[in-house]
């Protein structure tokens, strides 16, 4: 796969950011703490490897709350509205990019739906992609 520059924004446009880096996998996670943390049935997020985040305005308004006892989640979002954001893992080149933030459209589409035994049973599912009860087989 080849590199790609993206672009995208908060919901009241405040933060700007561009991820530049390759598209390696993009998950419909249905997680209790993606859940949560987006108020829907399930977080789309993007993953790129190797990536590099800019932030293009705002940087300022940007806040991250990291759930102690969880290992990798910290969810990212702008001060003002709220709205999520990409973040780079700690000592990592991994850009995890939450998919409604993008103003551009996603270069790959969605590959397995993941933490799937979580599953609100109200939420919506994509017959199409693969269905993970946890995380992907390694």
């Amino acid at each position: 796969m080849s590199q790609s520059a993206l672009r995208g924004s908060c919901l009241c446009g405040a933060v700007k950011y561009e991820v530049t880096g390759e598209p390696k996998r993009f998950y419909h996670c249905h997680c209790s703490r993606c859940r949560k943390a987006t108020g829907t049935g399930h977080a789309s997020n993007l993953f790129l490897q190797p990536a590099v985040l800019k932030w293009l305005s705002g940087e300022d308004q940007v806040v991250s709350f990291k759930v102690t006892e969880a290992r990798r989640f910290t969810n990212t979002f702008c001060a003002t509205c709220g709205g999520r954001l990409p973040r780079q893992a700690k000592d990592t080149d991994i850009v995890m990019i939450p998919a409604g933030s993008l103003d551009d459209a996603a270069p790959i589409k969605p590959q397995a739906n993941i933490f799937f035994e979580s599953r609100a049973s109200w939420s919506c599912t994509n017959e199409d992609i693969p269905v993970y009860p946890e995380f992907l087989p390694q």
